[in-house]
């Protein structure tokens, strides 16, 4: 078998044998394939595309390119829950604890944030002290004993997908149906959860842009964890807006702390997303019979402080400072701050997840390439929901930076991102569909 017929295979429409496909990627993990031969096989990947047979191989052959994580001694059912990602998309902080604090065993890897704003592990090390990087065995110590780990995802974990991904990255492969499902499904199945709940994210600020392709990726990556035995939900979520006030790091962990306290001010699609994602996750886990029962088990563990309680619970394990969770008195304060006020009256139609976060990494809580340095403390605070009628001259957004220039550059870009209109908007959805429930 070489390598060379199948790129040529690949390129002329053929469909791969799981055989071929674990031979291409083995050998690939092990040096034994330059990285140009790679870049040919994935372009020709994307022409031509891959059936699910050879979907799920590929999925296969990542997954047993590396360690994975046994979680058969976890004495309770276990959940792995997934974003797409998005702009302000701070949910995993805010589910894990909630879904933990209610019997759901979550071993929980996270990745870093490239554009827009940081990744869930950025705004986690926001607190002072937590650790991100966690071996396998205190992984599943932790869960065991604390009920979850959120931490990022181990050198010897799919270190195929970590090279596929940054290869694709560098020769414009990324945007490949086939490849998004089999290297998000290939973590999670490694992640060895027996359930996985996945929120796929469509609009401006999402990777996938439009209903369609989201589902299609949704239904793609249900079929892959059901054909491996596992339980899958995907929910198709709406990312045309922020979601919540807060985007950036250290503030958005502000927002998660004031709604795992209950706080009144929480955005409403942010509370929306965060006790539908735990009231599906609850019965995933065979915890309640009813979305509706597990939306009631999540309000209970919020008003009585045990979610905020189980985040605490983690952060310390994890070596953070939990007197900032407690009183956010050590949180980082940005050097400038600067009021974006409405060029106009009228109501607020919409606001663009794309051009936010965009301000945002022009302000610092993101990064342009993957070796930049993110700042905290920066980041947009917008002080309006969509549909609000406001006044000319109301403050619409707060920026936060440690450079004045950037502060200057940003202001811009949020005002073009506030679409504000005379006639009050028709409300899109938050939640377009949910598969496999």
């Amino acid at each position: 078998m070489r390598i060379v017929d199948l790129i040529e295979k690949k390129r002329n429409g053929g469909e791969h044998s799981a055989e071929e496909i674990q031979f291409l990627i083995g050998n690939y993990v092990c040096g034994g394939v330059p990285e140009y031969q790679i870049s040919a096989w994935l372009m020709a990947v994307v022409w031509r595309g891959m059936t699910d047979a050879e979907t799920f191989a590929l999925t296969r052959a990542m997954v047993a390119s590396g360690e994975t994580l046994d979680l058969s001694g976890i004495p309770g059912p276990t959940l792995d829950k997934h974003s797409t990602g998005g702009v302000g998309d701070k949910t995993t902080l805010a589910a894990v604890p909630i879904l933990a604090a209610g019997g759901v065993f979550m071993a929980k890897m996270s990745g870093r944030g490239l554009g827009r704003t940081g990744g869930t592990l950025d705004k986690l090390e926001s607190i002072p002290g937590t650790r991100t990087n966690i071996s396998i065995p205190d992984i599943l110590r932790q869960t065991a004993t604390v009920g979850a780990c959120l931490c990022g995802q181990t050198d010897t974990l799919v270190p195929a997908d970590r090279l596929l991904y940054a290869l694709r990255d560098s020769t414009a492969t990324v945007e490949s149906l086939p490849l998004v499902a089999a290297s998000i499904m290939s973590k999670k199945l490694a992640g060895g959860a027996a359930n996985l709940l996945l929120d796929v994210k469509v609009g401006s600020g999402a990777f996938m842009k439009t209903l369609e392709d989201g589902r299609a990726l949704a239904e793609l990556m249900v079929r892959i964890g059901e054909a491996e035995g596992r339980r899958v939900v995907a929910m198709i979520t709406d990312m045309n807006a922020p979601l919540g006030f807060n985007v950036g790091n250290a503030v958005e962990v502000k927002e998660i702390v004031a709604l795992l306290k209950g706080n009144p001010w929480i955005e409403a699609h942010l509370n929306f997303l965060v006790r539908t994602i735990c009231g599906i996750g609850f019965v995933l886990a065979g915890r309640c019979k009813t979305q509706s029962e597990g939306e009631a088990l999540t309000h209970e563990l919020i008003t009585s402080g045990a979610a905020f309680d189980k985040l605490c619970q983690i952060v310390s394990a994890q070596g953070g400072d939990t007197e900032y969770l407690l009183r956010m008195v050590k949180q980082q304060v940005a050097r400038f701050k600067y009021d974006v006020r409405a060029p106009r009256a009228g109501y607020i139609h919409g606001i663009d997840a794309s051009e936010i976060g965009m301000a945002a990494m022009v302000l610092g809580a993101g990064r342009k390439d993957k070796d930049d340095v993110i700042d905290a403390s920066a980041g947009v605070l917008i002080r309006h929901p969509i549909g609000k009628q406001i006044e000319a001259d109301n403050v619409i957004a707060s920026l936060h930076s440690n450079c004045e220039i950037s502060i200057r550059e940003a202001t811009s870009i949020v005002q073009g991102a506030f679409d504000i209109r005379d006639t009050a908007p028709e409300l899109r959805p938050l939640v377009y569909e949910t598969i496999g429930l």
